[in-house]
């Protein structure tokens, strides 16, 4: 039984081309409680001439919630200027997302990260959270496997805890967990009252993990990650939040957005079940 609330990352959905509205509705109509949306999305919906107003009212009407988006702002890069550009970048796209509900925005290490030294790194993360929170958006400190620098959870959980804000949260990948070298069994180190969102996906025993890409992620269930462990790991810290499918898969094979949505709903329902618990 799966002790999780269920998301759909949008990337899932990048093969069909379709604008925002109609990611929500598929999301909805599959059966997901909640969506991850892509900045560039919302951007689009935007400039479209669209309201963010009536957005929000699509979204309620929809029943579905938008728990997430994913951005790329370059908050911790080396450039001073850079990151002050960038500063003002995350404001106005905060702001953008508290006008449609959504409470959380991912802060991967996007930009010139490598000669960054993670106190720097945790004293920007803290700035961030400072600009976020008035507006009632979080910041995810996520971490990347490919990136020079947070490319591990016990570096993110570093800069988390340098941060000065004890209640800072993560974003999990296990796909990044893989990429990165951070080993499952360091998850039982976390509190999962800190943990703000996890991506879900699977990968293959083969590309190995130095050429392995984005591309090659598969549904929960259909590789080798160990998810029924990172399942349980999540569970027996007391993580009860959202699971997003988080996929970039070029060409699902002429099935439908819907039955590509619904049919991820189901991988990962069955692959990160736990034994006696209620379904969600």
């Amino acid at each position: 039984m799966l002790p999780f609330r269920t998301s759909l990352n949008a990337s899932t959905l990048f093969p069909f081309k379709l604008e925002l509205k109609e990611q929500i509705r598929v999301a909805a109509e599959a059966g997901y409680e909640g969506i991850e949306i892509w900045m560039r999305d919302l951007e689009a919906y935007a400039a479209a001439g669209h309201t963010l107003a009536s957005l929000k009212r699509y979204i309620a009407d929809t029943g579905i919630a938008v728990v997430n988006a994913i951005a790329f702002f370059k908050w911790a890069d080396e450039d001073p200027a850079v990151r002050e550009q960038s500063f003002g970048q995350a404001k106005r796209e905060m702001e953008m997302l508290a006008e449609i509900g959504c409470g959380a925005v991912a802060a991967p290490p996007f930009g010139q990260v490598e000669n960054v030294p993670l106190e720097e790194m945790a004293a920007q993360y803290a700035r961030l959270i400072e600009l976020g929170r008035p507006l009632g958006v979080e910041p995810y400190l996520e971490f990347w496997g490919r990136a020079r620098k947070l490319s591990k959870l016990s570096e993110a959980v570093y800069v988390a805890m340098e941060s000065g804000y004890p209640d800072a949260k993560l974003l999990l990948d296990p796909f990044h967990m893989y990429v990165g070298g951070s080993r499952m069994d360091t998850l039982s180190y976390l509190n999962g009252s800190r943990i703000g969102i996890v991506h879900v996906n699977d990968y293959p025993a083969s590309p190995g993990r130095e050429h392995i890409a984005d591309r090659d992620r598969l549904f929960p269930g259909d590789g080798v990650a160990p998810s029924a462990t990172f399942a349980r790991l999540l569970y027996e810290i007391g993580y009860d939040g959202f699971l997003s499918l988080e996929l970039f898969t070029e060409d699902f094979g002429g099935q439908s957005a819907l039955d590509t949505a619904s049919r991820g709903l189901m991988k990962m329902r069955a692959a990160y079940a736990i034994s006696g618990q209620t379904t969600k």
